[in-house]
């Protein structure tokens, strides 16, 4: 139990709101809820949320110790009482996480309380998977991560060996990962292999595409494959033989057909009469097709995970 003494200074706020600030990674929820059961009290007695705090008021709470820490990246799922995530598969080493458009796979440094990773680590903790307090150093981690406006399965670790594990198996190309794009006009031919060279620019957070090798570019092979066409768009799977940084956006723009929604590397000339903002681009589909021995993951062999709904591929092709 900690206890505060309302000074001069802390007198007229709310109780609610004086929680809040003293007890910064407490979720605003269990705020309410701590106050309404009596976890938190005022002069040893329960309060509304509303009390407006007097000079010389106790303000007792029966709060966890980590709760009063002070924010970091570390610990911001704290303050996620609700983790909300569309989780595609779960066991007691890994999961697998539909990650929305719009989202962040790890925070941008301002603290983002909607980051994947951030509602994996609440999630973990609150089921009591995940006890910080009594590790040494293992943080649930993602082992790959996606754009935050492209959508699509994000693996999560959570413990030291799947980490290590994964993350092996990805450099060593032993998980097949497709995505669907949908793309202005059609590929000739329907069907393919893109090799090059990306190299990127850090300044302006953007990679390009060449055919000679040159300092800092990297080897960038991917597949495609026409699924449906109608109209001017073309339905595209696409499946990463390596995995840089916006590889299939700059692939695909650098043959021509540039990804629908692609602010960075698309048209908006074509893209106005779609109206679309945000890449069509979505991780849809995980192959775990190991070649070696996986350890504690080798029940994963040969494994597929599909997602069955994707918004753009119902919205333009449903009905080819």
């Amino acid at each position: 139990m900690k206890e505060f003494i309302i000074s001069k200074n802390d007198a007229g706020q709310r109780l609610d709101r004086f929680v809040a600030k003293v007890v910064p990674l407490l979720p605003s929820s269990l705020v309410q809820k701590y106050i309404r059961i009596k976890r938190i009290k005022v002069s040893g007695k329960g309060a509304k949320r509303d009390y407006k705090l007097t000079d010389g008021d106790t303000v007792q709470m029966y709060v966890n110790d980590e709760f009063f820490e002070t924010p970091t990246e570390e610990t911001v799922y704290l303050k996620i009482s609700d983790p909300a995530l569309d989780i595609v598969y779960e066991d007691e080493n890994i999961m697998l996480i539909n990650k929305p458009v719009g989202i962040l796979c790890h925070s941008d440094g301002s603290f983002d309380y909607s980051s994947i990773i951030a509602r994996v680590q609440a999630y973990l903790h609150k089921s009591g998977e995940w006890r910080p307090r009594d590790e040494n150093s293992f943080t649930p981690a993602l082992c790959n991560r996606i754009d935050r406006n492209t959508s699509g399965i994000v693996i999560a670790a959570k413990n030291a060996e799947t980490l290590r594990i994964i993350n092996e198996k990805i450099k060593d190309q032993e998980l097949d990962k497709f995505y669907l794009a949908a793309v202005h006009g059609s590929p000739k031919p329907p069907q393919g292999r893109l090799e090059g060279y990306i190299f990127k620019d850090s300044v302006k957070n953007r990679v390009y595409v060449t055919q000679n090798s040159q300092p800092g570019a990297k080897t960038a092979i991917m597949e495609y494959k026409t699924l449906k066409a109608k109209e001017n768009l073309s339905l595209l799977e696409c499946r990463l033989i390596t995995g840089r940084t916006h590889q299939i956006r700059a692939q695909l723009a650098d043959i021509g057909h540039p990804i629908l929604g692609d602010s960075k590397y698309g048209s908006q000339r074509k893209d106005k009469p779609y109206g679309e903002t945000r890449q069509a681009l979505c991780s849809y589909k995980l192959i775990f097709s190991f070649k070696s021995d996986a350890g504690i993951l080798e029940y994963l062999h040969n494994q597929e995970f599909k997602l069955n709904k994707i918004n753009f591929s119902d919205k333009y092709f449903s009905d080819v």
